[in-house]
């Protein structure tokens, strides 16, 4: 139970950080690569906002969002639109928003040094909770709460409100979309800012958790962010849900039974032996493409 809890209190992370990934792969089919130094970002803003402003821990997390949303409007602005047209829009907007990730890494290190950064002592409250035998602490039950309230929002907006119909007709064909009078310039920046923002608190989530921020720790969560979403089911939205809590737990279950060592090993079997056996995702279709 203990471990159980554990993997969910960490694949609940996983989850809210490949949501934001899945959510423009699947309305926009663009893969944002830029995300990853999103998460890093909101990571090093957070703890800024604590130290250096003094805001309470939960409160810098609505400010991480907004930042993080502004910083993805920067990068649907700077790295695909201006392709938007062209015959390689795809492949060329991949690499744009890699060269953008990687700026942004740099002015992180120009600001904060390559140094672990970590949150002021006594940010976190010192509670912990017993559920069935299993001990966690405040921290992680809000974050585990946050993450799924933010999770379920999203798929309310998608599926009941007028900007997700428009989202939705977009990711049907942005084409017919426009016809019909929705903005697909409007639809499109604001997905990136949705998808950025929830990438943006995942990242803060994740420091707190750990209790530090590093530059790599972007590009060490994108390989199991993108293992989420394919495990999921590209574009899937409770496939990145549930294909994060499966990857949280086996993450756990690798390190209690076999060792820290074999963690990522055990993830990305899971991984492989998944796609063996449903080669489009947990809740993905299967697409006929014509030649």
């Amino acid at each position: 139970m203990q471990q159980l809890l554990n993997g969910l209190f960490v694949g609940s992370i996983y989850a809210l950080f490949a949501i934001g990934f899945t959510l423009v792969f699947g309305i926009l089919d663009r893969l944002n690569l830029a995300h990853p130094s999103v998460f890093a970002a909101s990571a090093f803003i957070g703890i800024e906002l604590v130290e250096v402003a003094g805001l309470p821990w939960w409160a810098a997390l609505p400010a991480v969002a907004v930042v993080g949303g502004v910083l993805g409007l920067v990068v649907e602005r700077v790295a695909f639109r201006p392709l938007k047209g062209r015959a390689d829009a795809h492949f060329a907007g991949l690499i744009s928003s890699i060269a953008l990730g990687g700026m942004l890494i740099a002015l992180l290190q120009w600001r904060y040094g390559p140094d672990t950064r970590r949150f002021p002592a006594g940010t976190f409250p010192d509670g912990q909770l017993e559920v069935l035998g299993a001990r966690f602490t405040v921290l992680q039950a809000a974050i585990l709460v946050i993450s799924v309230v933010l999770m379920v929002a999203l798929a309310w907006l998608v599926a009941r409100t007028r900007l997700g119909r428009a989202m939705r007709a977009v990711a049907e064909n942005p084409t017919a979309a426009r016809v019909l009078g929705v903005d697909v310039d409007k639809v499109t920046a604001t997905t990136f800012a949705i998808s950025a923002a929830l990438g943006a608190v995942a990242g803060a989530l994740f420091a707190m958790n750990v209790n530090s921020a590093q530059l790599g720790m972007g590009a060490a969560i994108e390989l199991k962010g993108l293992a989420v979403i394919i495990v999921g089911g590209m574009g899937s939205l409770p496939g990145a849900l549930v294909g994060g809590l499966l990857l949280g737990v086996a993450e756990v279950l690798a390190v209690q039974h076999v060792g820290s060592s074999w963690r990522d090993l055990v993830a990305f079997a899971l991984l492989f032996g998944l796609l063996i056996l449903r080669p489009q995702g947990l809740f993905g279709s299967r697409r006929l493409r014509e030649v």
